[in-house]
């Protein structure tokens, strides 16, 4: 295992997501583990699916109005953390989750296929619904409503973007026996320190 000698968390990621999805294509590289602190004052854990990251962090799209919006509305403290078994590679991401802006929302909504255009429509997540043909009835509604026409991004969907002020890298390895934990943490003037440290497995 080498270590890495940047002081970039992000390009620490970069270098981590694109090794592990060209080694286990198989795996969804991008599912995301997202904890909030549930407005009954209790954490929440749910899976979403990590869309893009860029130089201030990682983003995800979801409905603004389900628990885990307000949730992040009420208290925008969030963590996220990464689990690639097969590559004995996990990541902890903790930050502050930020709406991104409106257009760039619309932009990825409108590269997303049709089926999920609807389904944005049609699923109020966290809402509690009588059946299934309640959901059916829904999307045969909206089909019709937008039948020939281009759908538009409803506006209680869109984008968040975690912005890290700490992220922590481990890698296992079992012919050794030990665990690599590299942390970075934002300092106040925004420069990233770094430490390493290795644990018994």
């Amino acid at each position: 295992m080498s270590i890495p000698n940047d002081h970039n968390p992000i390009e620490h990621f970069q270098r981590w997501f694109h090794e592990v999805d060209i080694a286990h294509p198989e795996d969804e590289t991008n599912t995301m583990l997202l904890s909030t602190m549930g407005l009954d004052g209790y954490p929440k854990n749910r899976i979403v699916l990590l869309k893009r990251f860029t130089w201030e962090g990682f983003i995800f799209f979801t409905n603004y109005d389900s628990e885990k919006g307000k949730a992040i509305e009420k208290n925008n403290h969030v963590s996220a953390s990464f689990n690639w078994a097969t590559s004995k590679r996990e990541v902890y991401i903790m930050g502050r989750a930020e709406k991104i802006a409106e257009n760039l929302s619309e932009g990825y909504f409108e590269s997303r296929p049709e089926g999920s255009k609807l389904s944005a429509w049609v699923s109020k997540q966290s809402d509690i619904i009588s059946s299934r043909e309640v959901l059916d009835e829904r999307l045969r509604f909206y089909e019709v409503k937008f039948k020939n026409k281009n759908i538009p991004k409803p506006k209680y969907w869109g984008g968040y973007i975690i912005k890290p002020n700490a992220i922590k890298f481990i890698e296992s390895d079992p012919l050794v026996g030990f665990k690599r934990i590299i942390k970075y943490k934002l300092q106040p003037d925004y420069i990233w320190s770094k430490s390493v440290e290795f644990i018994q497995n």
